[in-house]
């Protein structure tokens, strides 16, 4: 596998197809809003489960939200 990938996201277009806040999202999964902003901006990877959590908060398949680079 390639070192240089790099795991990217929708995040941000899903939340505002759903008209959810960073605030809204955070609350609904159980994180801070800076956690949401840090996924979004690539600073943070989410674990396996934020991320499957993630994925049914905002009705994606984990395909959708986050691909590698």
């Amino acid at each position: 596998m390639n070192d240089q990938l790099i795991l990217r996201n929708n995040l941000k277009e899903a939340r505002h197809e759903k008209n959810i806040s960073q605030t809204e999202l955070a609350k609904m999964v159980g994180v801070s809003r800076q956690t949401i902003s840090s996924i979004e901006t690539g600073q943070f990877n989410p674990t396996a489960k934020l991320a499957l959590i993630l994925c049914i908060a905002l009705d994606k398949t984990f395909e959708e939200l986050f691909y590698f680079d």
